[in-house]
């Protein structure tokens, strides 16, 4: 007997403290786990981003954090590529040497790992990104040049023909910020994270093509309390490799379930079986459409983070495990088809409901 591919979708919300999936590319080694016991893994940027370093595994989909929600709704599918065109916008704003070294990468990109970048784009204005609320819990932030991406991104599309859209913009410098310590000592919430999802976002709901950003930023003094989770993002001068690595094989949106032509392979939200989430931060717009599937949800209580809205507060009903290890346990009895009470020293018996009328 054929079985459906056994499929999970892991969400670490971006920009909330995780105290794993809250650093740059801290929660490659729970996807790389979660993925050798699935058939399919579903994740975001957040969770595969690690700047210079990054994991390709044919079984995790890197989808954008707009485009998860909307699959998680049932409005989009997921549909499998071998690989993407994907095209480059740089930030006005980004100085003359800075954005060498980001061309560099790309190229670097091209000549190494074989990737299908087609050319650039330098925005007509500065995207002026600004940082907010990383000293409330919460990082976001607001671009004033919105126009200036998508007039760029638009460009790409029509006169390119790119797939995908990785961007660069100029993030402020802020190296005396008492949010940007913390984070460095692994502690508090990571500055950039919430404006990061904003340009994506954009993208995403306008073009409806994958997209992803990596921050252009100035190189600060080394620092020898430096966090392991806070090290990827010091290791040069550009976050991009990862970007352009995952946009590489990510999968595409099916934007119309109505009227659109089906292949095997394609992914809808009826079809994910788990999805694993840190307990505290179940607010989500994915995560609530889920909860109201069959979907297993698997709440993870030592992933804390800075919000406090659990999965019974919202009246979700989740499995609860301490850690991502034990989470792995549950995927593995849940694949195979075992009860998880079963493992279990004690298992109560059967009892009886009422019969009768309906």
């Amino acid at each position: 007997m054929i079985r459906s591919p056994y499929t999970a979708v892991l969400i670490v919300p971006t920009g909330v403290g995780a105290a794993i999936g809250g650093y740059a590319g801290d929660a490659i080694p729970v996807a790389r786990a979660i993925a050798a016991v699935c058939d399919r893994l579903i994740t975001h940027p957040n969770v595969l981003n690690g700047a210079q370093l990054y994991w390709r595994d044919p079984k995790i989909a890197y989808v954008e954090g707009y485009a998860l929600d909307k699959f998680a709704s049932s409005c989009w599918g997921l549909r499998g590529v071998r690989k993407n065109k994907i095209g480059l916008i740089l930030d006005r704003a980004i100085e003359p040497e800075l954005q060498l070294r980001h061309l560099q990468a790309a190229d670097a990109a091209r000549a190494t790992l074989g990737l299908d970048i087609g050319d650039f784009i330098v925005t007509d204005a500065p995207l002026e990104v600004e940082l907010r609320g990383a000293n409330s819990g919460a990082s976001w932030g607001t671009i004033g040049n919105t126009g200036s991406l998508l007039r760029a991104a638009e460009k790409l599309i029509q006169q390119k023909k790119v797939a995908a859209i990785a961007v660069v913009a100029r993030f402020p410098d802020d190296i005396d910020s008492d949010a940007l310590q913390d984070y460095r000592q692994g502690k508090g919430v990571d500055p950039l994270a919430g404006a990061e999802a904003v340009i994506s976002h954009l993208i995403v709901r306008n073009f409806q093509i994958p997209a992803a950003h990596a921050p252009a930023l100035q190189p600060i003094p080394p620092d020898p309390n430096l966090s392991p989770r806070a090290a990827a993002e010091e290791l040069g001068y550009t976050f991009l490799p990862c970007v352009l690595v995952g946009l590489s094989s990510a999968p595409q949106y099916i934007c119309d379930r109505h009227n659109y032509t089906a292949l095997s392979g394609d992914i809808w939200a009826e079809e994910v079986d788990t999805v694993i989430i840190p307990a505290s931060a179940c607010g989500g717009s994915a995560i609530l459409s889920f909860s109201s599937q069959k979907t297993k949800i698997i709440a993870v209580a030592e992933n804390t983070t800075q919000m406090q809205v659990f999965p019974e507060s919202l009246g979700i009903q989740a499995i609860r495990v301490n850690s991502y290890l034990e989470a792995l346990g549950i995927l593995v009895a849940d694949r195979a088809g075992i009860s998880v009470d079963a493992l279990r020293p004690s298992l109560s018996s059967l009892s009886s409901i009422i019969s009768g009328k309906f």
